[in-house]
């Protein structure tokens, strides 16, 4: 028997080895003709190692050799603080900080001596969106908001996941540009239907906008939101790449199956403010809804205008929200180009969109929405010093659903499920489970920016200012916000 196992263990290697001599024989022949890659033709076989390294390279940078503090376009730090507090095990740290308050940029607040008592403390209120200017407004509840990722870009577990956190949380889910789907629904909380370029869900036959279909959306939707750009690719419409427009998606965004699905880079029927305005009014007239403004800002001009133009023609004109994407935004595929070098980062732009609003007179009028990296407490209520009434994240609950950073959301392969419409992957992320981890990131976001509210002598988040937050200029020396970024004069009314 011992002499049969031999024979058959010697026949076994043999073949084996056959087998690999004959893939290396291959590779060399291969390496050797082809035209493409000069280390290829110059070291056949070794020279596929450097490729191999170079792509591995990235996920070895990420979990053995950067600092907690110095990876992008998330550290581990800031993963690990979304990851605790999603599974509800606290944001409780030992031994000091690893921020290095010298880096210019960095934030701190201004603490008093002697903080709010609990007894003193005040809820966070609502804020009431549309109020008078529409048959429905829309009550708000939740500082922390979903940002827009449609489904397509990411799973249907994903969306059901977020759906029903949202729901539990009391936040908003805004849908993105690819449609309301029947995962969206799932929780039955509240829906922001955002009208992309390409009006997908929200269109007729030949693409264009549709009055019937937005009465039929706004019997389940608090709020419309027009998208003239986003962070990631402002000047550039979405793309999903044809691998993830299954039969389902084709059927919601209602354009062809399996092929790649373009936005225009710009609505075509809105060329400029007044249109824009015209398009406001008309979308909030039909569906009784609040009917608000997506955009990157690249300057002063367009935040004028609109300003401008909403004070010549009444504020029955004006969006009813502002949501503010800055240039590092993100969680869709992008140019790399547009991703690293188009549009004010949120630091710059939430303060000059306030401003125009304090200046105008459109403040209290328009509600502000900022977006843009802010997935910790801490730049949240930056943005609330700063002016905004509320912060969206979309990157900040994909780390809650157990995003990995793996940077494969336009490959179909994410590893976690979470931007895949492959079945196996998707058997990852788990509803039930995850959908709870959504809520506790919510609440917790919420819960600590209160924290940092009263620990600035404050009742409630609501209540933060400018001078509340000071900035890093140069190592040892910093300047406050509201001196930075002094308030306008605000006209007399």
């Amino acid at each position: 028997m011992s002499d049969a196992l031999k024979v058959i263990s010697y026949g076994f290697g043999t073949i084996v080895g056959l087998i690999v001599i004959g893939i290396v024989v291959f590779w060399f022949i291969q390496d050797i003709t082809q035209k493409k890659h000069s280390i290829l033709r110059n070291y056949p076989v070794i020279g596929r190692l450097r490729f191999f390294l170079e792509k591995q390279g990235e996920y070895f940078r990420q979990y053995f050799f950067s600092s907690d503090r110095s990876e992008m376009p998330f550290n581990r730090a800031t993963r690990s603080w979304v990851y605790r507090n999603a599974k509800n095990e606290g944001g409780i740290v030992g031994f000091g900080s690893t921020n290095d308050l010298r880096e210019p940029g960095s934030i701190f607040f201004v603490n008093v001596a002697f903080p709010v008592l609990e007894s003193d403390r005040l809820p966070t209120p609502p804020l009431i969106i549309g109020e008078g200017y529409c048959e429905h407004p829309f009550h708000a509840k939740s500082i922390i908001n979903i940002s827009g990722m449609s489904y397509g870009a990411i799973s249907a577990p994903a969306v059901r996941a977020l759906s029903l956190g949202a729901a539990e949380a009391g936040c908003w889910l805004n849908t993105g540009e690819g449609g309301l789907s029947p995962y969206h629904l799932e929780g039955g909380g509240d829906i922001v239907m955002q009208i992309g370029t390409a009006k997908y869900g929200i269109r007729d036959q030949e693409g264009n906008f549709s009055p019937e279909r937005a009465k039929e959306l706004a019997k389940v939707v608090k709020a419309f939101e027009i998208k003239l750009s986003q962070g990631a690719k402002p000047g550039k419409g979405g793309l999903l790449p044809g691998t993830k427009v299954t039969n389902e998606i084709s059927a919601i965004r209602g354009i062809p199956a399996h092929r790649d699905s373009i936005s225009p880079n710009r609505h075509r029927d809105i060329g400029n403010v007044d249109e824009l305005l015209d398009k406001i009014a008309h979308i909030r007239d039909l569906t009784g809804r609040p009917v608000g403004v997506k955009a990157a800002i690249g300057g002063w001009r367009f935040i004028n205008e609109l300003c401008d133009a909403v004070n010549r023609r009444g504020s029955e004109y004006a969006p009813d929200f502002l949501n503010i994407d800055g240039g590092e935004g993100g969680s869709g595929a992008a140019p790399q180009t547009l991703f690293d070098h188009m549009s004010l980062p949120i630091a710059e732009a939430l303060p000059r969109v306030v401003d125009a609003l304090l200046e105008s007179g459109l403040r209290d009028r328009i509600r502000v929405v900022a977006a843009g990296k802010l997935v910790t407490p801490a730049r949240a209520a930056w943005a609330l010093c700063v002016g905004a009434d509320f912060v969206n994240t979309a990157r900040g609950f994909m780390f809650s659903l157990g995003c990995i950073q793996a940077m494969r959301c336009h490959l179909n392969t994410c590893p976690t499920g979470i931007t895949t419409h492959n079945r196996r992957l998707q058997r990852g992320l788990v509803v039930q489970e995850k959908y709870q981890r959504v809520a506790n990131y919510a609440k917790n976001m919420n819960r600590e920016i209160d924290m940092i509210a009263y620990s600035c002598g404050l009742r409630h988040a609501r209540q933060l200012k400018r001078e509340h937050v000071r900035i890093v200029e140069t190592a040892g020396k910093s300047v406050a916000l509201n001196i930075l970024y002094p308030y306008p004069e605000i006209p007399s009314l």
